[in-house]
């Protein structure tokens, strides 16, 4: 059984979570500590529950996301997983802090790709990796099928979805990503982990967010 930590991180209070099940392996998907105190929080939690990371996994390439990934391959030796679509925005994530008045430690050059379609594995967990594009190009979700939760990035949060007025933003695909979203989780009890705010499920998004009502996009075709 897979055990998902929730940590709100850095000024634009962005989701960090770890995901461990009964080996003691886990990952860190979207590392966003930018403090020494939100560091500690994370060296903390590792430590008391024996975990051993081993991946690191980014659901997009924004530089909120991102703000602790440098620690956090220094801290554990471990590799750092995005979408080849997003690998360009790591190179350019300080500058982009810089213009929001934030700095961090550049992210690793050296990543390794996540392919849509196939799993990523930690300990005895397979995780789907789907391809949402439409906050950036490379956007990704991770979804259990097995255990029924979905971690949505910034493609899809309680209540609302992720903007699409960014350079990397595409109205219509993020329209064809939320539809796969609901396509692909199916049950409505369905545990939604987005990359800001609280956890979710599909049953309240279905029943509340404007976003995943078709009337809401028409008009927003190429």
């Amino acid at each position: 059984m897979v055990t998902i930590k929730q940590f709100y991180f850095n000024e634009l209070r962005e989701c960090t979570y770890i995901l461990s099940d009964e080996s003691k392996e886990c990952i860190i998907v979207d590392p966003g500590m930018s403090t020494e105190r939100e560091k500690e929080r994370v060296e903390k939690y590792i430590a008391e529950n024996e975990l051993k990371p081993i991946k690191i996994v980014l659901t997009h390439g924004h530089f909120d996301h991102v703000m602790g990934c440098a620690w956090t391959v220094k801290s554990y030796n471990v590799p750092v997983l995005i979408h080849k679509a997003d690998k360009a925005m790591l190179s350019h994530a300080s500058q982009t802090c810089a213009m929001f008045g934030l700095k961090i430690e550049a992210p690793p050059a050296q990543t390794t790709d996540l392919e849509p379609g196939k799993y990523l594995t930690f300990g005895n967990t397979k995780l789907q990796v789907l391809s949402t594009p439409g906050h950036t190009y490379g956007s990704v979700c991770l979804y259990s099928p097995n255990e029924n939760f979905c971690l949505t990035g910034d493609t899809l949060f309680a209540g609302s979805c992720g903007r699409t007025d960014l350079p990397e933003g595409n109205n219509v695909e993020m329209c064809n990503s939320l539809t796969k979203i609901i396509a692909t989780t199916i049950k409505p009890e369905c545990e939604i982990y987005s990359g800001h705010g609280p956890k979710t499920t599909m049953a309240e998004e279905l029943a509340h967010n404007p976003y995943l009502r078709p009337e809401t996009w028409i008009g927003y075709e190429d």
